[in-house]
């Protein structure tokens, strides 16, 4: 477990982030636009600019590091590669560690040899995530992953996240604006408003018995079908 214990984001006297909570096996980030939850991200993984001051206390057993216990996995899998650059020259690994990275998200390997360009975008999605996995992080950072994917794609790597995490044993904080993807590969969420958490409970508490209009709105724009609610 990583408990975030406190992550406040301040820029001169004002506060942008001031939240906290625990990452067991899932946990869902979910907000619009602006609720802060891309602040929260790159303040975990060290990247935001210097005017803003940083106030980080987290109990774990390990680390927090960009890079190494902690990856990341961009929204656009399109702008996250090189489209000049072969795959295999992406990695930062051994050829054999890239096979098996590929094999782990069920791609050829034979695709070390392609371009960005001449692949699908859930195809380049699996890439990016055997790309964060190199370095067998404690924490995995999903930054709304499945944006620029279909529906049917979207389905099959949230499905193959699912399944890495319970094989890998990484934690996953998954940062994204739809309540319904978090509820595909978490079992907690943790709602996000003007930088402040606003409900904070398992899927089934959250979306069968929301306690905030703002919870409320984003359910209703994100699941269109009601039977999901159990």
């Amino acid at each position: 477990m990583i408990k975030i214990k406190r992550l406040q984001v301040q820029a001169r006297d004002k506060t942008l982030v001031d939240i906290a909570f625990d990452v067991h096996a899932a946990l869902g980030l979910v907000g619009q636009s602006g609720s802060g939850k891309s602040l929260t991200l790159k303040a975990l993984l060290g990247m935001l600019p210097k005017n803003l001051h940083v106030k980080l206390d987290v109990e774990a057993d390990f680390t927090l590091k960009a890079g190494e216990s902690v990856s990341l996995v961009p929204q656009n899998p399109f702008t996250a590669l090189s489209p000049l650059t072969k795959i295999k020259k992406q990695f930062f690994c051994s050829k054999e560690k890239m096979e098996r990275l590929l094999r782990s998200v069920e791609l050829d390997s034979a695709l070390l040899e392609r371009y960005p360009p001449e692949l699908s975008g859930g195809q380049l999605q699996r890439i990016v995530i055997a790309m964060a996995l190199e370095r067998d992080p404690k924490l995995l950072l999903l930054d709304e992953p499945t944006t620029a994917l279909d529906a049917k794609t979207t389905t099959t790597v949230l499905e193959l996240l699912k399944t890495l995490q319970r094989e890998m044993g990484f934690s996953i904080l998954f940062v994204t604006h739809e309540i319904d993807a978090a509820a595909k590969i978490c079992e907690e969420i943790c709602v996000i408003k003007e930088g402040r958490l606003v409900e904070y409970g398992t899927i089934s508490e959250i979306v069968n018995a929301p306690k905030e209009p703002y919870t409320k709105e984003l359910i209703e724009a994100s699941f269109h079908n009601r039977e999901f609610r159990k």
